[in-house]
């Protein structure tokens, strides 16, 4: 009896250690992180929850995103996001195309939405807007 018990006892701690593991790597925080590491595009986001900010990385940069709900023609959507950088110093070597291609990206996301930087990123594009 008691053997049957160790051995449904051990088999039930594989069981969950798998289960860990899977949950493990399907985390989107740890796919955050890898993507921030390996310089890419990342959007992490709770769509359904507008109270919950959104972050995305890109070019190792990581970014935050506040969204506001507000009303459109037809429906209550997001309709403002502010976005800024969590580490300014990692700033160096981003363009202007560079924060449109963010902006184009979380647009795809959010098509009603008015994407409004935080400084230092906010000059950058005041400045080029007005070349343009």
């Amino acid at each position: 009896m008691f053997v049957l018990l160790i051995r449904f006892v051990l088999i039930l701690l594989i069981f969950l250690l798998i289960y860990r593991i899977f949950k493990y790597i399907i985390n989107p925080k740890r796919k955050l992180e890898l993507a921030h590491e390996k310089r890419e595009f990342y959007f992490l986001d709770d769509v359904a929850n507008v109270h919950k900010n959104f972050s995305l990385t890109y070019k190792g940069v990581l970014f935050e995103g506040e969204k506001y709900l507000g009303t459109t023609n037809k429906s209550f959507e997001v309709v403002s996001i502010f976005i800024w950088s969590k580490n300014s110093n990692l700033l160096k070597g981003l363009n202007y195309q560079d924060f449109m291609y963010i902006e184009k990206r979380v647009k795809e996301i959010y098509p009603h939405a008015k994407i409004d930087w935080k400084s230092p990123i906010n000059e950058l594009i005041k400045e080029n807007s007005r070349e343009r």
